[in-house]
């Protein structure tokens, strides 16, 4: 199975800004003990890297990946830490080709057509639809990939998706998992509040599944 297949399968990744790279693996451990071992780690903190490469070395079952990757550099550190994804919230050009150059599966930003048929050019496989919310919520997405339907591209709507929201989201087939901030936020993972961060995850997988058997 290919990574984003493998996110799609989960439906839901958690997006994690991580101030301590030493609640990575506690973090991992939650998430997992959730039935949900799937990380997006943003490189909005310092701490991102040492998470992305403690998770990747100590908790190999992890399906964990980069986000907000805005650099070729980042790039670089995401692949030698061990991610084995990543994705930005824009669509940036010498971001993806360093990706590809990387062998790191990337999905980049989208919120416009022009910007679906600038990804579809570059081969990409997934997109983020991000600011999701912002940018129109579903009924948006599902406008605009209306047209690219037969080329297979999937979305990943992150920004302001919730729990309440998330079969709305995954109702349009093209959506392959939402990324969910609500899951592990900032503040919980700092006070190590590891059994409600398991309680998000596990509320989010059976959402996704109660969503799928229809």
């Amino acid at each position: 199975m290919d990574t984003f297949a493998e996110l799609g399968r989960h439906g839901v990744v958690p997006v994690i800004e991580i101030d301590d790279a030493a609640h990575a693996l506690p973090l991992a451990d939650a998430l997992a003990a959730g039935g949900l071992p799937v990380a997006e780690i943003t490189f909005r903190t310092p701490a991102a890297r040492d998470a992305i490469a403690a998770v990747a070395a100590q908790r190999p079952d992890m399906l964990v990946g980069a986000g907000t990757v805005l650099t070729p550099a980042q790039v670089d550190a995401a692949r030698e830490a061990g991610a084995r994804y990543g994705l930005a919230p824009g669509l940036n050009r010498a971001v993806r080709a360093r990706a590809a150059e990387a062998g790191l599966p990337f999905a980049p930003g989208v919120m416009t057509p022009s910007e679906i048929e600038q990804a579809l050019e570059a081969g990409c496989a997934m997109v983020k639809f991000f600011p999701a919310m912002a940018a129109g919520g579903p009924a948006m997405l599902k406008a605009i990939a209306g047209p690219y339907a037969h080329t297979g591209i999937g979305f990943n709507p992150t920004g302001g998706v919730t729990l309440d929201t998330l079969k709305d989201w995954l109702a349009l087939p093209q959506v392959r998992a939402v990324g969910g901030t609500w899951i592990a936020s900032r503040a919980d993972i700092a006070a190590e509040r590891w059994e409600a961060i398991a309680e998000n995850a596990r509320a989010a997988v059976d959402r996704v599944a109660r969503v799928r058997a229809g």
